[in-house]
């Protein structure tokens, strides 16, 4: 009896292993399937290189899209890494007690906050104090990297915590005992212990910024031309894909796809990297 249930449940377990990669296979097959075709049709130099996306006359270029993606991620990437990297030394070095109870769910709950009610409150804060301070409507490159900025502190500061909390503490005794401060230790010894498992943080974060949707969609403008400055609209490629699909057909609708299967690509790039970096830090 204990030996059927056994096999019955490495069943269950073998299928559910299964399913899930049948169902990224399936997602991977209908992304190419659809999308390749429509970059051979359009040229793919044209669609990768393209300035214009026009499509009541069929002219579809993605470069708008894919340095808009690019702007608002980097622009993330400088505004939240330091404040998530400096947050996550100050929880696993010099936090009391009492405010890391307090911290930590504050942070946890950061994470679980829907991308919708981010976008949000950017529409109701960000946008107004961004046309106030530095001009333009508000609705910019700047704003969506400030939103983004905010979004990947969690996975930043929770993944580049653990890294720092990981190092041995033979480390941190090492350096005081060759003479070093606290801070020193901190930041000449710790730190660069744990590199590998903060630029993994960096990385899980860069993909949280890229594959933002929801909330870019209501900050970033959304204009599908070059840009033109940080206080200028822009469109990511995941907003371009939103917004569009609902009407889109024929062609329209099958480049639509092949800009998923680009940024399917980034993101297995991303991941690629997460990988080797995790890899690297064991």
């Amino acid at each position: 009896m204990g030996r059927n249930t056994e096999k019955i449940m490495q069943g269950v377990f073998w299928l559910a292993a299964c399913t899930s990669i049948l169902a990224v296979a399936l997602i991977c097959v209908f992304l190419f399937v659809n999308g390749l075709p429509a970059m051979w049709d359009i040229g793919i130099f044209d669609f990768l290189f393209g300035r214009i996306w026009r499509p009541l006359n069929n002219i579809f270029g993605i470069f708008p899209m894919i340095l808009g993606s690019i702007y608002v991620t980097a622009g993330a990437v400088i505004l939240g890494v330091p404040i998530g990297i400096l947050t996550a030394l100050f929880m696993a070095n010099y936090c009391p007690p009492r405010l890391y109870r307090i911290l930590k769910p504050i942070i946890e709950l950061l994470a679980g906050i829907p991308s919708v009610v981010y976008g949000f409150f950017g529409l109701v804060v960000l946008v107004p104090w961004v046309r106030n301070t530095f001009g333009g409507n508000g609705t910019s490159i700047l704003t969506a990297s400030m939103l983004l900025g905010i979004m990947i502190l969690p996975t930043i500061i929770e993944v580049s915590e653990s890294a720092l909390r990981a190092v041995p503490k033979a480390y941190y005794e090492g350096g005081l005992a060759l003479g070093a401060t606290h801070e020193r230790t901190i930041f000449f010894v710790t730190l660069p212990a744990a590199r590998s498992g903060i630029l993994a943080a960096i990385v899980l974060g860069v993909g949280r910024a890229i594959g933002e949707t929801m909330a870019v969609i209501m900050v970033a403008g959304n204009q599908a031309r070059m840009p033109a400055g940080i206080l200028k609209g822009i469109r990511t490629m995941t907003a371009n894909v939103v917004i569009e699909m609902g009407y889109a057909y024929g062609l329209h609708r099958e480049a639509l796809i092949a800009t998923a299967v680009l940024l399917f690509v980034f993101i297995l790039i991303i991941n690629l990297s997460f990988s080797l970096l995790k890899r690297r830090a064991s």
